[in-house]
């Protein structure tokens, strides 16, 4: 990105007279304060250039024939991507407080009166000048900040991109320099033990022990580093209404469960006196995000909660409301800090324990996905040490007719046959050996082409499939897949570093089951992987090709 951008301010007048003078004056001080000066003579003129240009301001004339300030204001108002660009109004008459009141509205931040007052012209502008200017520095900083990183670059680049389109104004604010600060805190805390356990792998001296702890920490902390991606990109989508629900008839108490089994199998949940009670609790709700509110919660307990401490977890079915409630007797929260809990970066200023890590949003998250689903959620507290109450309540629906286990608890019996289309070979070989190492016997291909055809030689239940592959891309292996009868019934995985909606979307139009963000976590996909197969649409007609 080149440093050469300067702010823009966009001057608007009808008259030549007017928009010469208010311009040259503007132009003196072009240089010293480092921004460029544009000209609009008209409201619709104006509204091409905001098309092709961010301003740190504009100065837009009141009285104007055809489109006059106040409706050109309001224009540029509504677009999103100029919707917080600051607008004083210049006007030939004292306006009166009505006048006043209506220019507010329209998004005016002031006023100048003509004949300009050379001295107020300039302090008002370079106020303007100076927030473009530390905002740009701030993204300068997040983008250095992303390429700590190879494995985040993508990511952090998407999400900085998100955040410029939508939130540029909000990053004046000094919340937003102490998340940028705690951001860059929680990146290099797993960055720096990644290098220092990379660094003894390679030292001839280390000994069995040493090198097998190095690998736990890198695999550990690289698992932190992919749940503060995903809680950024979860939270900004949430927040911003792009979260799309899938939503079917599911019993939530064996969804709970599967959850909590998950935290078994990676050893979580060792060393906690831990009781559940699930009962029955129907709603109509997108199984994939309620697991994402139930891991949250549980994750949450098992963070705040020492060793040896007690975490309840229950599904209960009040009147019309369907109740999840997760009870621990760890570190419990502040009062002054409850109010806040679910608020988005709370826990930048005000921590339940820092030491505990984390960016504070995953609260927040679960508010957002609860609320999305027509439900509330609540936290209680004793105070400091006394444990914390978490209570999710859900509006219930009629059992469907054949229940489902959403989740996946499964029966055991012999592993299906997995093909696994990676061209990354050392990703592919560590893939293979995890899956061989739970007995799934796995069939490998290096590009597109190669992994069509040994699917239509060797039929594999299960296909999981790179997206960014050589040759063909993951879209079309699935495309051809289905368009032939012999594969059309394999079950399609796709494994992708993108997570927003509209990436989704296209896996799903392509012709894949389900889609998978890298890095994967190896409980997660075993637990996709044992899920029965489900007869889909797709699968019985080509449309989709």
């Amino acid at each position: 990105m080149p440093n050469t951008d300067k702010p823009k301010i966009l001057v608007v007048n009808d008259d030549a007279a007017s928009l010469l003078a208010l311009t040259s004056l503007l132009e003196q001080w072009a240089e010293e304060s480092n921004y460029d000066v544009l000209s609009a003579r008209s409201g619709q003129d104006a509204l091409r250039q905001v098309l092709r240009h961010d301003f740190a301001v504009i100065l837009l004339d009141v009285n104007m024939p055809g489109m006059d300030g106040f409706e050109t204001a309001e224009a540029i108002h509504q677009r999103p991507r100029s919707a917080d660009i600051p607008i004083i109004f210049v006007t030939a008459f004292l306006a009166d407080e009505i006048d006043r009141l209506k220019a507010y509205q329209r998004g005016a931040a002031d006023f100048l009166f003509t004949p300009v007052i050379p001295q107020v012209l300039r302090a008002k502008v370079q106020v303007f000048v100076a927030l473009a200017t530390k905002n740009e520095q701030l993204k300068r900083q997040a983008e250095k900040l992303s390429q700590r990183t190879t494995e985040l670059t993508a990511t952090n680049k998407r999400l900085v991109r998100e955040m410029e389109e939508r939130r540029a104004a909000e990053r004046k604010s000094s919340a937003k320099d102490e998340f940028l600060a705690m951001l860059g805190h929680e990146l290099r805390n797993p960055l720096s033990a990644i290098s220092s356990a990379s660094s003894l792998l390679g030292m001839p001296g280390a000994g069995a022990e040493s090198i097998g702890r190095a690998r736990l920490i890198i695999q550990r902390q690289t698992q932190h580093l992919s749940r503060i991606v995903d809680d950024l990109l979860d939270l900004s989508r949430a927040m911003s209404g792009k979260i799309l629900l899938s939503k079917k008839r599911i019993d939530i108490g064996p969804l709970v469960s599967s959850c909590l089994d998950t935290f078994r199998a990676t050893g979580r949940t060792a060393g906690y006196q831990l009781s559940s009670r699930m009962n029955a609790g129907w709603v109509d709700g997108d199984p994939t995000r309620l697991e994402q509110v139930a891991t949250n919660l549980i994750d949450n307990a098992l963070k705040y909660t020492p060793s040896g401490g007690d975490i309840e977890i229950a599904v209960d079915t009040l009147g019309e409301e369907v109740v999840l409630t997760v009870r621990d007797s760890g570190v419990g929260i502040a009062p002054e800090l409850l109010p806040q809990v679910f608020d988005v970066f709370v826990q930048g200023s005000i921590s339940i324990d820092r030491s505990q890590g984390g960016l504070g949003i995953g609260l927040s998250l679960v508010r957002r996905l609860v609320e999305l689903h027509g439900g509330s959620v609540s936290a209680t507290s004793a105070g400091s040490g006394g444990g914390s109450t978490f209570e999710i309540r859900l509006p219930r629906t009629e059992p469907a007719v054949v229940q489902e286990t959403p989740g996946g608890a499964v029966t055991v019996s012999a592993r299906p046959t997995v093909l696994l289309v990676e061209d990354n070979d050392d990703g592919r070989e560590m893939m293979a050996t995890m899956l061989a190492s739970y007995g799934y016997p796995v069939l490998q291909a290096r590009d597109g082409l190669e992994g069509v055809k040994l699917a239509s030689a060797e039929l594999p239940a299960v296909a999981l499939v790179d997206i960014g592959l050589p040759g063909i891309d993951g879209y079309e292996v699935a495309r051809r897949l289905r368009q032939h009868p012999g594969t059309a019934d394999i079950r399609l995985i796709a494994l992708t570093g993108y997570g927003l909606a509209e990436d989704q979307r296209r896996v799903l139009d392509a012709g894949f089951d389900l889609h998978l963000v890298k890095p994967v976590d190896l409980a997660t996909l075993l637990a996709r992987l044992a899920e029965p197969a489900e007869p889909a649409p797709k699968a019985a007609s080509p449309a989709n090709a």
